[in-house]
């Protein structure tokens, strides 16, 4: 039979436990129902190495993804939500936690931000990880446009959290960026695994700091320079043996501050601008987010070296107006971008309004490589008051004529 350790510092003392725990050995510590006494018992616990069954395991991994989920969609503050003790109930459903992903990009974002949330102590989750990379690389192949389009939609909502999905759409962009560049898989792979898991040493901070209204201080700077060795030592306690993840979630900061082999270095390489992009599209309550295309700009021309091409791999891939994100076209009118166009400057939107702010009846779907339609500026995602209806946006997407 196989056991998985219990996030013991995870557990509410006096709150009654809902699996059996036993030691690493199968000894039966605490019948289900009971609880941790105090904080000398769950020492004890510890020393006895506490588990569960793998199934109940994974069971009570879901389950917590589902608390976490739902106190975000509550409203709860990222940081109250990050402290939350594993919960004391597993429905029924929670058993099918380790089945294959059949949901979208926000169970994916529920799933993976329940899984770095944790830190070191979640309950076997390499098996999770490989799950949501996989689906990943599914919805990526599916729909490349549908993909950004969620995310970067989901980058502006400050409700879902944030270090889930910047980790979500560096991945895509990585993804992307790799495949313009014609990197073989057996490079891709370690890249994705690597742009999931780089923030996992300051996950949870990382959701504060995107809601923090004031200067970052001394202890958060700190933080942010050292998380990088913090996450890969996590993945090396978790049993990740992968060397190019590792090697490309220590060095994702500093790509060039130590020796790698070619193939390596770019990877670093991209999975720092990857990171630099995304982390300047997302709003924080202390600085506005940079559109877009002002992003790209900045990291192709102010890249040298070796990065000018792959910023301008990554420009091609994304777009300067990626999917999800607002223009204002030459007619006055505000716009979403919902496909990428023929070139990185010319994407299909959607009008939202006219001037007024008044939302069309209708949603269709014009190419900016009309002059008459051309963008004229981005908008920021703080401007736009008009709804959008996910449904209607996909809806008008089928009707894009194709090549």
């Amino acid at each position: 039979m196989s056991y998985v350790p219990i996030p013991l510092a995870l557990m509410q003392v006096g709150k009654p436990l809902p699996v059996d725990v036993l030691s690493d050995t199968g000894q039966l510590l605490l019948r289900k129902g009971q609880a941790i006494v105090s904080e000398q018992h769950r020492d004890k616990l510890l020393d006895f190495h506490a588990s569960v069954q793998e199934q109940d395991g994974l069971a009570w991994q879901h389950a917590y993804e589902r608390m976490v989920h739902a106190l975000l969609l509550q409203g709860l503050d990222a940081r109250d939500v990050a402290r939350a003790p594993m919960p004391d109930q597993i429905g029924a459903a929670d058993y099918l936690a380790d089945t294959p992903f059949s949901g979208g990009w926000l169970d994916l974002q529920a799933a993976l931000r329940a899984v770095l949330y944790q830190g070191g102590l979640p309950i076997n989750p390499l098996p999770r990880l490989k799950a949501i990379q996989d689906m990943v690389l599914t919805l990526v192949q599916r729909d490349a446009d549908a993909s950004l389009f969620e995310l970067f939609q989901a980058l502006a909502d400050n409700s879902l959290g944030y270090c889930a999905t910047h980790a979500l759409l560096c991945a895509v962009v990585c993804e992307l960026t790799a495949a313009k560049l014609g990197l073989p898989g057996l490079q891709r792979q370690p890249l994705m695994a690597a742009a999931l898991t780089m923030n996992m040493g300051m996950a949870r901070e990382q959701d504060c700091l995107a809601r923090q209204s004031t200067p970052i201080n001394d202890w958060q700077r700190t933080l942010v320079q050292e998380h990088p060795a913090r996450s890969a030592q996590l993945l090396r306690e978790w049993g990740v043996r992968d060397a190019q993840q590792l090697d490309m979630v220590r060095w994702h900061h500093a790509p060039e501050a130590a020796e790698a082999s070619p193939a390596n270095q770019t990877s670093r390489r991209l999975l720092h601008l990857a990171d630099v992009f995304v982390a300047r599209t997302a709003a924080r309550r202390t600085r506005p987010a940079l559109s877009p295309v002002t992003a790209v700009k900045s990291m192709v021309l102010g890249s040298g070296g070796g990065d000018l091409g792959l910023g301008s791999a990554m420009a091609q891939a994304v777009g300067f107006y990626p999917p999800g994100s607002y223009v204002k076209l030459v007619n006055g009118e505000i716009a979403v971008a919902v496909q990428r166009g023929e070139r990185a400057n010319t994407p299909w939107v959607i009008s939202m309004g006219g001037n007024d702010a008044t939302p069309l009846a209708d949603y269709q779907c014009k190419s900016t490589a009309e002059p008459r339609l051309a963008i004229s500026a981005p908008v920021g995602f703080e401007k736009v008051k008009v709804p959008l209806r996910a449904e209607k946006v996909r809806r008008a997407r089928e009707r894009i004529p194709r090549p």
